[in-house]
């Protein structure tokens, strides 16, 4: 039984890798799954404070990601028209054209907003991307805790591999 709660986690793992650049698939999270799974195995001794430590961490990361594209338009001088159209953006774009709305979305959203705000399309470009950047950004962290996660889950197998055989 452990085995195969060992391979369900390793796919875990997989998909969570994967969600680092497709929206709708909670990657830290899902790779978090994995961390949980593998704990809770009768091979592995449980470790309530790691479990609860990366949990934090995959909630923290899921939440900044959403606020990141939302920075990065702040930083490149954009208005609160342009924040909340990155935000919308996102959102709308996700529902509308799927996982390729994230990179579109909060360009275009912070673009209209930054035009509704009375910029002139020039002025508006710099803001709109700084939410792409942040997109890009939120995508690469996602990336490396969602790898971080698989190298603790293989390492946690690697140091219990005796108890799965």
């Amino acid at each position: 039984m452990d085995i195969i709660l060992f391979v369900s986690g390793l796919i875990l793992c997989l998909i969570g890798i994967t969600g680092s650049f497709v929206p709708v698939i909670p990657g830290p999270f899902i790779s978090w799954l994995a961390i949980l799974i593998i704990n809770l195995t009768d091979a592995v001794e449980f470790n309530l404070n790691f479990v609860l430590i990366t949990l934090s961490v995959a909630v923290a990361i899921g939440l900044i990601d959403y606020l990141i594209p939302i920075i990065g338009v702040k930083k490149l001088g954009g208005t609160k028209s342009g924040q909340v159209g990155t935000f919308v953006g996102l959102v709308l774009a996700i529902i509308m054209i799927g996982p390729f709305g994230i990179l579109v979305g909060p360009f275009i959203g912070a673009l209209i907003g930054e035009m509704a705000s009375k910029k002139s399309f020039s002025d508006s470009l710099k803001p709109a991307f700084g939410s792409l950047v942040g997109v890009v950004a939120g995508s690469m962290i996602k990336f490396c805790l969602t790898l971080s996660y698989l190298f603790f889950y293989l390492n946690i197998f690697w140091t219990y591999k005796e108890n799965f055989f």
